[in-house]
């Protein structure tokens, strides 16, 4: 199988894992709150990549990978934050889709800096993903003021950040730099949650629903690194930045969301997409 294909493959498995994880990350932050829900998700996937590196028998990546996943874990956290804070002050149907395309865009550019542009066939994959990501991200397609959309940059450019990062990573380092960066992220919210005076954690957490949500982002991160280890930047986050579309879908099957005609066209747009990019 070419390799472009396989990190195509990979960069897809990464999107539904995210999307699912996203959409039980949501559940989970309306009954504890987002700031525990991440904390303890990360709790749960920094355990589970330990138990991972130590089952596979991977051996302790070099120290400038341990720092790459470190950092990678950083900026992402850094990215989640500003998302949070622009769902807080601003509408999601303008945060999510801004924040979302900026994410994608980023290692796009990079890509093209380090190694040339893609050709034309993928371009145009690249601008048909990026108009579904915008759609699939969206509920509604009113006008309105731009309220979070400062926060929603920021958002995407920490994202975009996590995605160059995590490409800097030798290959063969896999689970080592990952749980790195989430023990990093777990190190640097439980300082902050600890400097918060009358921050108390849930008395119930939904451990089970938590630990889906560690795990989704585990297999997400695993597999968003096979994809920049085995083929382009670029081509793996656009194809990852759809995990969207997951979400909406298990919005629709779980929740019973309606799916907007706006959404409907983002799905076929993002099949196209597929179609184009992996040519």
């Amino acid at each position: 199988m070419p390799n472009s294909l396989l990190a195509a493959g990979y960069a897809l498995a990464s999107a539904v894992a995210w999307g699912s994880g996203d959409f039980m990350g949501g559940l989970t932050a309306q009954r504890i709150g987002p700031l525990f829900a991440l904390f303890l998700s990360y709790f749960v996937g920094v355990s589970a990549l330990v138990l991972m590196a130590l089952a596979s028998g991977e051996p302790l990546s070099s120290g400038i990978d341990i720092l790459w996943g470190a950092l990678g874990g950083l900026v992402g956290l850094v990215g989640y934050l500003f998302l949070l804070q622009g769902f807080a002050t601003g509408r999601m149907s303008v945060v999510a889709p801004v924040s979302a395309v900026l994410t994608a865009v980023l290692p796009v550019v990079f890509t093209a800096l380090e190694l040339g542009p893609p050709g034309a066939t993928r371009l145009l994959g690249f601008g048909l993903a990026l108009a579904a990501i915008w759609l699939l991200s969206s509920s509604e397609q009113k006008s309105q003021r731009p309220a979070g959309l400062g926060a929603a940059l920021m958002a995407g450019l920490g994202f975009g950040a996590f995605f160059i990062t995590l490409d800097q990573i030798g290959d063969g380092a896999v689970f080592w730099p990952l749980a790195a960066g989430r023990l990093a992220s777990l190190v640097a919210m439980g300082a902050y949650i600890l400097a918060r005076k009358g921050t108390r954690p849930p008395s119930k957490p939904p451990w089970k629903l938590l630990a889906a949500v560690g795990v989704a982002d585990v297999v997400g991160n695993y597999f968003f690194l096979l994809a920049v280890q085995t083929g382009r930047l670029d081509i793996a986050s656009v194809l990852t930045s759809l995990y969207p579309a997951i979400t909406v879908l298990l919005a629709m099957w779980i929740a019973k969301e309606r799916l907007t005609r706006w959404q409907a066209l983002g799905v076929l747009l993002a099949m196209a997409a597929i179609a184009l990019i992996t040519v």
